[in-house]
């Protein structure tokens, strides 16, 4: 991945989301980027049937309230537009090219990573080594894209696609469909057609759809190979040409696109009009859901209409304000839940581990979807994947390659999945740690040394033991531990359901 899109997936860390936040919260925060992903809704207009159907816009104030009730209303407004605007965003920096190339296709095209990167990468933070993605954008509003996937055998892959809204309609892949040949088609909102026999229909709620899709490789040259003829197996064409000769038409490079400047940072840097214009075009393919019926008639109070254009200018001068006002104070909010969702019970930290179990799917919890857009854009489904996070073995103390760790697993208590599970190691700034092995990763794909009663033990610190089987190389200074559980179980022991935790990171002697 490119340094252009950090927020690209949840197995992003981003930076700087915005200033004014304490530290100890951006810390948190940071932490709980190891969700995933790097990942991809359309169905009715609003609450009603009708695109015109919407009230008229207010100007008046007292529509929505004065004072901190209107302040308040704004910075809601902003929560909620904040995935749909990033999503564009990160799908206009993605396609911005006239053929694939590096982590840019034009739409209806696949982006194929074919390797995982070493310790000099530094274009992307939290950079896995377990997967390679495989990842293309949609615009389903004139017509359904079908997508042919070959014979994947026994090995694990998941292709989520999110609407524009971040929520994750459908996860095809080992878990939920096997692994045999399939064609599916994504189709958009308020499209009722005919499609060809054997094609499943995986209806999106909104014209924009992103399928972010990770393909296990163990990272050996023969794996890799397996891989990219199965990468390159994966396609797509709109319904229109299936089963018709099709080559894709070069993109359009639009030069007002800004491909240096990470997404959170450009989206952030939206005055309050810009970005709730930016909101309102989107809406007219992109529309709310009937449970956002509430927030729409909140939304239109501010002069903000699905299927209208949006003129700060012709506000009254408090809500025009009070929409000018809302981005900081909003971010600030949205970052601050790395810490308040805690207490609200939608993130958890145990045993130093930092991690949540809502995500893909969001409902009316608009402040958690916000915050998972902005630490890691693209979330899988808890049950595709979880992705707890380590800074040290409490939120004041970090770890440091000056002491050495142990992460000990009780006899039949490995992490409990039926994907695979990994334990990567990263320095203070989320990259990759150079070390005599080229290890990022230990994981039970590795032969590790079990103890004489079953037990294993992980040893994390700078010098090699006497035994490196069981060794996560850590730098000199501090080090961050992400544990990636694919396919996590879901009934006992879990962590979806809290009847499996993950064990501490303890100090050896």
């Amino acid at each position: 991945m490119s340094s252009k899109i950090k927020n690209m997936s949840a197995e992003v860390k981003t930076h700087g989301v915005v200033s004014g936040h304490s530290g100890a919260v951006n810390r948190v925060a940071r932490a709980l980027a190891g969700l995933t992903g790097l990942a991809v809704i359309i169905a009715m207009v609003v609450a009603c049937g009708g695109k015109n159907e919407s009230p008229a816009p207010s100007t008046s104030t007292s529509a929505a309230a004065t004072g901190g009730d209107l302040a308040a209303a704004a910075q809601d407004a902003y929560t909620y537009a904040y995935p749909l605007v990033t999503m564009e965003y990160t799908r206009r920096v993605l396609t911005n090219t006239v053929e694939p190339q590096g982590t840019a296709a034009p739409m209806g095209q696949f982006v194929r990573m074919r390797e995982y990167p070493n310790a000099q990468f530094r274009a992307v933070t939290a950079p896995n080594a377990d997967t390679l993605y495989t990842q293309a954008w949609f615009d389903v509003a004139k017509e359904p894209w079908i997508v042919s996937v070959p014979d994947m055998g026994d090995r694990y892959f998941l292709l989520p696609m999110l609407d524009g809204w971040t929520e994750v309609f459908a996860s095809p892949g080992k878990r939920t469909t096997g692994g045999k040949a399939q064609t599916f088609a994504i189709t958009g909102p308020g499209w009722s057609g005919t499609l060809p026999p054997g094609v499943t229909e995986y209806k999106s709620a909104t014209a924009m759809v992103w399928l972010l899709g990770r393909i296990f490789c163990t990272g050996t040259p023969e794996d890799y190979a397996a891989v990219h003829a199965l990468q390159d197996q994966i396609t797509a064409v709109p319904l229109s040409a299936y089963g018709k000769p099709y080559t894709a038409a070069p993109g359009v490079v639009d030069p007002a696109v800004d491909t240096k400047t990470a997404v959170r940072e450009q989206v952030n840097a939206l005055s309050g009009a810009d970005y709730f214009r930016t909101f309102a075009d989107l809406l007219k393919t992109n529309p709310p859901t009937a449970a956002d019926a509430p927030t729409v008639q909140t939304l239109a109070k501010l002069g903000i209409v699905p299927g209208q254009a949006f003129d700060a200018t012709k506000l009254d001068p408090g809500v025009a304000s009070a929409l000018a006002d809302a981005p900081k104070a909003a971010q600030r909010k949205i970052m601050a839940w790395a810490k308040d969702g805690i207490a609200a019970g939608d993130n958890t930290f145990q045993n130093g581990w930092l991690f949540t179990t809502k995500t893909g799917t969001y409902g009316t919890n608009y402040l958690q979807r916000a915050y998972i857009t902005a630490i890691g854009l693209g979330a899988n489904l808890p049950q595709d994947a979880v992705y707890p996070t380590s800074e040290g073995p409490s939120q004041q103390v970090k770890y440091n390659g000056a002491n050495k760790y142990v992460m000990h697993f009780d006899k039949g208590q490995l992490p409990p999945v039926k994907g695979f599970w990994s334990l990567t190691m990263y320095d203070a700034d989320y990259f990759f740690v150079d070390n005599p092995l080229n290890r990022y990763t230990l994981s039970q794909r590795d032969n590790l040394t079990t103890n004489p009663d079953g037990s294993v033990d992980l040893l994390i610190q700078a010098d090699p033991p006497s035994d490196t089987a069981n060794w996560l190389p850590a730098p000199k200074g501090d080090f961050v531990l992400m544990l990636r559980m694919y396919w996590p179980q879901e009934t006992a022991p879990s962590i979806i359901d809290g009847t499996w935790k993950v064990p501490p990171v303890t100090q050896a002697p």
